[in-house]
């Protein structure tokens, strides 16, 4: 009878919160966002957490050429470049039961930006510009939007593509494609001033062309993309001086895809017939990691394929495993914070690929696939608990 009158107790309890507040606790959810830039709007959706089954969500306005997209730390607010006149960054507050996005402010940004991040502190808004060869710091306001411009603009070699934090938040890093090479910066989370580290960047080898940048869960280790050969670099990262030194390159492109490695613009401004010969040339994309550490993915758009690398425990070594045939021309890949599944988009295809991951071997099966705008880029899973 005392148990009874617990539970009897226990419920009425829980009846008084939600007549309190007007609504029940929030039930846990995943959203997929997808900006698709031809179309210059975002796809939303709600995956199912069971089943990696997603369903739409509508389409959210944006702007033509709407590109990279960013998550605050707080999950509240996602962040969107646009990469057509007038070049802005706009914010949209993520609704946490429907997964709706809001507009809730447009602000400049000073160039064409190719990649956008967050700080960990969600206060400074980092972009980088392809075109332009500048990277740039954006304030983001106490309530959560870049609402100014950029206060901090750094040109920077050929072709900057991709610029992240690493994990203590004290030290910055941008790619240069047409420039080989891949800078460091000290960063002031109080101020988001960035200032060239000691030495200020290290030299990828010749030809490759760094992309986009990823760390190891544990911040350990740096991989870097490369968009003209396929090659993915792993760095040791020194914690205490936020410096970067090779280890090594592992290819993610098989020989036997019969790619040969692209040209850098520059190279192409030179000798524009250098690329008149029609054969194959590797055109890699995005990468990520798995969150415990076990696995790396990387996009080639050419071939339309997933490459599958293992991670060696301890040391950070890449093993190339195998690929797997995707969206065409994959732009975009996302692994959901438990690492289940893997969601890809194709900038030549209209449909949203989703995979789960196989925890022992890393290899992807289809799960199924899902309408989206053309031109569908860019990629973000907001986890809420």
């Amino acid at each position: 009878m005392k148990k009874l009158s617990t539970t009897l107790g226990i419920l009425c309890l829980a009846v008084s919160v939600f007549a309190a507040t007007g609504a029940a606790p929030a039930a846990a959810k995943t959203f997929v966002y997808v900006s698709n830039a031809e179309d210059g709007d975002i796809d939303g959706f709600v995956m199912d957490r069971a089943s990696g089954a997603l369903t739409a969500l509508g389409k959210t306005a944006a702007g033509k050429m709407v590109m990279p997209m960013a998550v605050s730390p707080n999950k509240k607010f996602l962040y969107a470049a646009v990469r057509s006149q007038p070049f802005t960054v706009v914010t949209y507050a993520i609704d946490p039961s429907s997964g709706a996005l809001t507009q809730k402010m447009a602000a400049p940004l000073p160039d064409s930006m190719a990649y956008i991040s967050i700080d960990a502190s969600g206060r400074f808004l980092f972009s980088a510009s392809y075109g332009g060869d500048k990277v740039a710091v954006s304030a983001v306001n106490a309530a959560g939007l870049v609402d100014a411009p950029a206060i901090q603009v750094v040109p920077t070699g050929h072709n900057a593509h991709c610029i992240r934090p690493g994990g203590s938040n004290k030290f910055v890093y941008a790619t240069n494609l047409g420039s080989d090479q891949i800078l460091q910066f000290r960063f002031d989370a109080k101020t988001g001033k960035l200032t060239p580290n000691d030495p200020p960047l290290v030299k990828s080898q010749p030809g490759n062309g760094p992309r986009h940048i990823i760390f190891s869960p544990d911040d350990k280790y740096m991989y870097v993309s490369h968009e003209l050969t396929g090659n993915i670099a792993q760095f040791a990262v020194n914690k205490t001086k936020g410096t970067l030194t090779e280890i090594g390159y592992t290819a993610s492109v098989p020989a036997e895809a019969g790619l040969l490695p692209g040209f850098s613009p520059q190279v192409l401004a030179a000798d524009p017939k250098v690329a008149e010969d029609g054969k194959p040339r590797t055109w890699a994309a995005d990468l990520q990691i798995t969150p415990n550490g076990r696995f790396l993915y990387a996009t080639e758009r050419t071939t339309s394929k997933i490459a599958l690398l293992s991670v060696a425990p301890g040391t950070g070594q890449l093993t190339y495993v195998t690929n797997y045939p995707t969206e065409t021309q994959p732009r975009g890949i996302r692994i959901d914070p438990t690492g289940t599944y893997l969601v890809a988009s194709g900038e030549k295809s209209d449909r949203l690929s989703v995979y789960k991951i196989d925890q022992s071997t890393g290899g992807l099966s289809l799960l199924d696939r899902y309408p989206v705008g053309k031109d569908a880029n860019w990629v973000e899973i907001v986890d809420l608990p």
